[in-house]
Parts: C-alpha cells; structure tokens; sequence
C-alpha cells in the first residue's frame, strides 16, 4: 500500500477518474454516514457532494487528504490536519481514515493507519489526535486496538456532535513483523 496526495486540477477540479474512485469508496460506507450525518442520504452519495467535501477540506492550508491504493487500486483516504485550529493543540489530526466497506477487515485500515502516524512521524509530530463520533462503537474499538487513548469528550467543531478526542504518541516505529529474520535476527544455534 502506498499513499498519494491527493491533488486539484489547476481549475481546482477533482480529475473524473479520481472522483468516481473516491465517490464509490464513500458510497460503499453508508453505514458510518448514516451515524455521521455528512450526506443528506448516505445510501445516495453524489461525485458533485463528495467533490465538494474534499474541495472544502482542501481549502484549508494545513489539509491533506492522501488516497491509498494498492496494486493500482483506491482502497482507503485518509485526511489529516498539520496543524489545528485551536492555538493550544500542538498535535496534527487525522480528520477521516476510511477504507473501502467491501475490503474491511483485512487488515487495510490498519495498514493506512500505520502510514499515515510514520509520515505524520517523518514531519516531525510527537503525537497525533483524532475525534471518534460517541456512538461509533466500532471506530472506537479500532482506533484503541491501534494505541490510542482517549483524552477528552467534546462537540466536533463543524456539526456539534459528541465525540471522543484520542491521542496517540508517535514513537520510533518499531521493526516490520511481515519481514523475515535476517542473520543477525537469527537464534543462536548452540
């Protein structure tokens, strides 16, 4: 998996292709639009709304929304925020990390996840932040299986939802459980 940064045309316009990609990974997530309430009918996402969601996000300086695809193929986005609006918080954020609904459980999330903290990390960020809506069950079970820990409830600032603030600190990562062992990763044979 690999992330690309998700760029405007310079008339400030979603290439086609892409938006179709990104619009059925939306569309194929109705179920959590129906709890956020981002779409007027979750089960009738529109290229012409979701260009608009990301156009928005976009307009911010500090956004950036990155499209993960693996062998050639749109499986998740991911939107973070460098910097946030409130002076006082010194993490950036991760705004949404979605996969696409028909891949879920295989691990993609996860992985996305993972990306997203060692560039966060590559820049220099110590920890990273995140808002769980409060009735999202199943997105705060996996954010907290990933680490993080909730640090305070509050309204989002858009729609005044309820919601649970998470933090996680960015550590060195770790070494690659997927790579094999190497000779000096190898047991002693005496």
């Amino acid at each position: 998996m690999f992330l690309d940064p998700l760029r405007l045309s310079p008339d400030g316009d979603l290439p086609g292709p892409v938006l179709t990609e990104v619009t059925a990974l939306y569309a194929s997530n109705h179920a959590f639009h129906a709890l956020s309430g981002d779409f007027p009918d979750p089960y009738d996402i529109r290229p012409e709304q979701v260009a608009a969601e990301l156009a928005r996000e976009l307009a911010d300086p500090h956004t950036e929304v990155l499209l993960a695809r693996e062998k050639g193929l749109l499986v998740g986005i991911a939107v973070t925020l460098s910097e946030h609006p409130d002076p006082a918080d010194p993490d950036p954020w991760i705004g949404l990390l979605m996969v696409d609904a028909s891949l879920h459980g295989r691990g993609h999330g996860r992985r996305l996840a993972g990306l997203v903290e060692d560039r966060l990390r590559a820049a220099g960020h110590t920890a990273v932040r995140l808002a769980v809506l409060e009735d999202n069950a199943q997105g705060l079970a996996f954010w907290t299986a990933l680490g993080y820990t909730e640090i305070d409830r509050r309204r989002d600032r858009e729609l005044g939802r309820p919601c649970r603030v998470l933090r996680k600190p960015l550590t060195a990562p770790g070494p690659d459980p997927a790579q094999e062992p190497g000779p000096a990763q190898e047991p002693d044979p005496a």
